[in-house]
């Protein structure tokens, strides 16, 4: 697991609108923090594993209180490193979220595994609201700008973050992310992450909601096999339904280990190729938009209701 080995340490680079344009951090993000401290040559999911407890013969490695396993590493000392890389994390997402709400935008963080059609989806999603709203894309990958420029392509602005050998998206990479794009209030601020279904269950970036994306090219039992993205997530995109008719493939069986893994998940069926089943994805995304509206009013009327009750109390104060 990434938080406890860590990853791609300075790999991440982060490029603007203005073609050509990478700015490079040394120590992997824009911020000074030491998320990713350690750079290692080898794939941090294949390490050679000792001694772990199973049912009939089977080894699982996620049966201790760390939920994973690092060579040499106690389970206690993985949960501290776990805990203080989450909790720098978490003060980025804070700050974030609080920066969104403050000004009334609506932030999805899109995860799935690679090839699932995030990024299809997401140009099928611009296409159907950029006319009503402003959208704002971060695009997470290891290497290439390939699907920022396919955002690009739509009109709206993208930014393209490259991981290295980083398998998901942080807190400090979208802080900055933000401050370069600045979105306008009230927008939709999307984030399509790195493609895997582990890493970035564990890491918040301040988005309201994750949406978990599931290909019928996939398998049925992927929400047991990976629960912690399906539990993280409040949203789950069953993607490239114009394909059921051809495979062997059962949607209802899908869908209820979803929710057996998170019964108050909220499912979609879709297709990005034909637009099967977009218009309540859409409207589900309109929906948020105009909650964070109220919130972002609710906030200013209960501070002028505060400053006025302040001013009251100091006129008091004074006579």
């Amino acid at each position: 697991m990434c938080t406890v080995c860590g990853c791609g340490v300075g790999e991440t680079r982060i490029e603007d609108n203005e073609r050509g344009h990478r700015h490079v951090h040394a120590d992997g993000t824009a911020h000074d923090h030491d998320h990713h401290d350690h750079d290692h040559g080898h794939d941090h999911h294949d390490h050679d594993h000792g001694h772990a407890r199973g049912v009939g013969g089977d080894i699982d490695y996620g049966a201790g209180p760390a939920h994973a396993h690092a060579p040499g590493m106690s389970a206690s000392r993985m949960v501290q490193i776990e805990q203080d890389i989450l909790s720098k994390n978490n003060a980025f997402a804070h700050v974030n979220r609080t920066w969104f709400d403050e000004r009334g935008i609506f932030t999805l963080n899109l995860v799935s595994s690679p090839g699932s059609g995030k990024t299809s989806l997401l140009v099928k999603t611009i296409f159907a609201l950029k006319d009503q709203i402003a959208i704002n894309v971060v695009e997470g990958d290891q290497q290439t700008s390939v699907d920022a420029e396919r955002i690009r392509a739509t009109g709206v602005a993208a930014l393209q973050i490259n991981t290295g050998k980083g398998c998901h998206l942080d807190g400090s990479m979208v802080a900055e992310a933000m401050q370069r794009l600045k979105p306008i209030d009230e927008s939709l601020f999307l984030i399509e992450n790195v493609g895997n279904l582990v890493c970035p269950a564990a890491f918040d970036l301040g988005e309201h909601h994750k949406v978990a994306i599931l290909s019928v090219t996939e398998g049925e039992d992927k929400p047991l096999k990976y629960p912690d993205m399906f539990k993280a997530a409040d949203v789950m995109l069953l993607n490239k339904c114009d394909l059921l008719p051809h495979l062997q493939f059962d949607a209802k069986l899908a869908e209820t280990n979803a929710r057996r893994v998170n019964p108050k998940l909220v499912i979609f069926r879709v297709s990005a190729t034909t637009g099967e089943g977009m218009q309540p994805w859409v409207a589900w995304i309109q929906s948020g938009l105009k909650l964070q509206r109220l919130r972002r009013a609710g906030q200013v009327e209960s501070l002028k209701r505060r400053v006025a009750e302040l001013e009251r109390q100091l006129a008091d104060t004074v006579r």
